[in-house]
């Protein structure tokens, strides 16, 4: 379970990272792709700003989750984890009541599932 937990938070953080990526490098050409159904294509520019700023704290959630790899004290790395994984479950409902329920799925749901895979281990 423990194993499974690891690569639940792993996930996560990858996951996140996809979305820096996207975000902040990708808005205007992948991003098209991704939110053609949110998002006028004619919008993508005046909003690339915007979509930066999200990517950045999109990497400030994986960068918490890919430090908690490297903390030795077991209780704290499950704090911390703890902390950036409802940290990102509150996004991902807020996303979904706000944006589009699609986010529910793609964001809070894997993190939900690593939050109990680690109180189960």
């Amino acid at each position: 379970m423990k194993l499974l937990a690891h690569l639940f938070v792993g996930l996560v953080a990858a996951e996140h990272l996809y979305f820096l990526w996207l975000e902040m490098f990708a808005w205007e050409t992948q991003g098209k792709k991704v939110f053609r159904h949110s998002l006028p294509e004619h919008l993508f520019a005046p909003t690339r700003r915007l979509a930066a700023n999200q990517g950045l704290y999109n990497g400030f959630l994986a960068a918490g989750l890919i430090w908690t790899f490297f903390i030795g004290d077991p209780l704290w790395q499950f704090y911390i984890r703890v902390f950036f994984l409802f940290c990102i479950i509150v996004a991902g409902v807020y996303g979904a009541i706000s944006a589009s329920k699609k986010i529910v799925y793609v964001q809070a749901l894997p993190a939900l599932v690593a939050l109990v895979l680690l109180h189960l281990r």
